[in-house]
């Protein structure tokens, strides 16, 4: 049987050598290594061996066991080896060539001043609150002090689904769900979204525009926390306003309101612009919306994100923002 060995290893190790790849690897292991190959043929026969020979024999079958193992697995690396150095050559990277110009997408303008925005009013422990852009006349325009037949109704030129059902003109049905969903609990909300009026007599309107609207409903809430949290918003958007200025104005819901103007110096001349419109919320509207007016006040504000965008960055055209045009997006990142 040693001669057997002998001759299995040598044949073992010129089938090896010829081995080319992988497919011949295998099945060299099957040949000689598996549970049915020669090896295991050589040690079945082991136990017909006389008993002084099987000592000497078993340890010849076990050694030339490893040996065999130990090659195999050598071959294999080996291989492996080479496979992985020519895939290397192959795809091997020219860092002298011109690299390649991949384009790189922003944030929305308007989406970035929004995103402003809430980041300012989060972190004044408001919360982000939202509703159907489909909206109910009650919600719309009778819970903010609109009753049916109100001649300020006719400030907004709404787009009606049916009688009662329209596309929201602002955001505050937002506020008036709000307050009815916690009363009388005290709210801090901003209200981003889009809003819908037929509205698109010139460059700086459009029948489709997004709102942010606040409201905080608290006990104590004056005058001068209004005006507080207008001076947040104008340093927030405007980052070198120098104050804002108010004016007495009329919204249905609020009482008494105001035109808020932002303070601005730019190339040596100071100025104010029109941003947004606030005010405190009137007794009936805190009323139908489930608030004691007697124990509670608050204030609300709305601001156009289009508008202030256009300030911002100094757009004559509000349809810019919604033709999705490339040249235009890589000028508000400054390319």
């Amino acid at each position: 049987m040693v001669d057997q060995i002998t001759n299995l290893i040598k044949i073992f190790q010129q089938d090896l050598a010829a081995c080319s790849d992988s497919t011949s690897l295998e099945n060299l292991r099957i040949k000689y290594l598996a549970k049915s190959g020669e090896l295991a043929k050589l040690m079945e026969d082991l136990k017909n061996l006389p008993a002084e020979e099987k000592p000497s024999v078993g340890k010849l079958l076990n050694t030339t066991k490893n040996d065999l193992e130990a090659a195999y697995s050598q071959k294999k690396l080996e291989m492996t080896t080479m496979v992985f150095q020519k895939a290397l050559e192959d795809n091997k990277l020219d860092v002298t060539l011109p690299a390649h110009y991949f384009p790189q997408g922003s944030i929305h303008p308007l989406n970035r001043v929004i995103q402003e925005v809430e980041d300012a009013f989060i972190a004044l422990g408001f919360r982000v609150a939202d509703g159907p852009e489909v909206e109910s006349d009650l919600y719309n325009f009778e819970l903010l002090g609109l009753p049916k037949g109100h001649p300020a109704r006719s400030m907004q030129d709404t787009f009606y689904i049916t009688e009662n059902t329209l596309l929201r003109s602002q955001t505050s049905p937002v506020q008036a769900r709000t307050m009815q969903a916690q009363a009388p609990k005290n709210i801090r909300i901003i209200c981003p979204g889009k809003t819908y009026r037929r509205d698109n007599d010139d460059a700086t309107h459009s029948h489709q525009f997004m709102q942010i609207e606040g409201l905080v409903i608290e006990k104590g809430i004056t005058f001068a926390h209004l005006l507080y949290y207008l001076e947040i918003i104008a340093k927030k958007i405007f980052p070198h306003a120098q104050g804002v200025r108010l004016r007495p104005s009329y919204f249905p819901f609020t009482e008494p309101s105001v035109e808020v103007d932002v303070k601005i110096t730019k190339n040596g001349q100071t100025k104010y612009i029109e941003v947004l419109g606030a005010g405190m919320v009137s007794p009936e509207v805190l009323r139908k919306g489930g608030y004691n007016p007697k124990r509670f006040s608050g204030f609300a504000f709305g601001v156009g994100v289009e508008r202030i965008t256009m300030l911002k960055y100094s757009i004559d055209n509000i349809k810019n923002f919604y033709q999705n045009d490339l040249r235009f997006l890589r000028m508000i990142r400054g390319e």
